[in-house]
């Protein structure tokens, strides 16, 4: 049986790394400490962090952050 494909949108679209990064940056860590926490270089978490705003749409990391606070309280990450 093949595993169902991964949503375009929404938070079932991202990567468990996505997942981690947009947790990261809704703390406050700057891509650089995420790096360093996360074993990734700067330009990668950046790199994620375009693929987070695209699949939740949204656009600064003020909305990601409420985003990740929303999605904790419904449990969707």
């Amino acid at each position: 049986m093949t595993p169902e494909p991964r949503p375009a949108f929404g938070w079932r679209a991202l990567t468990p790394v996505e997942r981690q990064v947009a947790r990261h940056a809704a703390e406050g860590r700057t891509n650089r400490a995420a790096a360093v926490e996360l074993g990734l270089s700067p330009n990668t978490v950046a790199t994620h962090l375009r693929a987070i705003y695209r699949k939740l749409s949204v656009d600064t990391r003020v909305e990601l952050t409420l985003a990740v606070r929303e999605a904790q309280l419904d449990s969707d990450i």
